[in-house]
């Protein structure tokens, strides 16, 4: 079972910053990397991919000029900077890759997916 393992969520006040991790092990890593989110009783919905190499990334519309997505290649660990938040943001956040370097938005398009971290904006 391949395990993506994500952290750094929370409680945080409206406008404030957060920044989630996640993990991959070695024989997925060297592709794509992206991040959706949960919120209750919706949909899961794309955030944030980087490519492979970090050079190249896509941000949902509803998160652009706020999130930022970055990797860290020595590390196996790929970051999402949350800044500016909005209650509308609270979901559970997940990390996710599938077998390319491609980039999706559809949740279709993954099948390793990480248990999720929950992160809480309050107004």
């Amino acid at each position: 079972q391949v395990q993506l393992v994500e952290s750094g969520g929370g409680l945080v006040q409206a406008g404030g910053s957060l920044r989630l991790s996640c993990t991959a092990p070695e024989r997925i890593w060297n592709r794509a990397m992206s991040w959706f989110r949960q919120a209750l009783g919706k949909e899961r919905e794309f955030v944030a991919a980087v490519s492979r190499s970090g050079g190249y990334t896509h941000l949902g519309a509803s998160v652009k000029g706020r999130f930022t997505v970055s990797r860290d290649n020595a590390k196996n660990m790929v970051y999402l900077q949350m800044n500016s938040l909005k209650p509308e943001d609270t979901a559970v956040y997940y990390c996710a890759a599938h077998s390319s370097d491609n980039i999706y938005e559809a949740t279709s398009a993954y099948n390793f997916w990480g248990q999720g971290t929950q992160v809480a904006v309050s107004s």
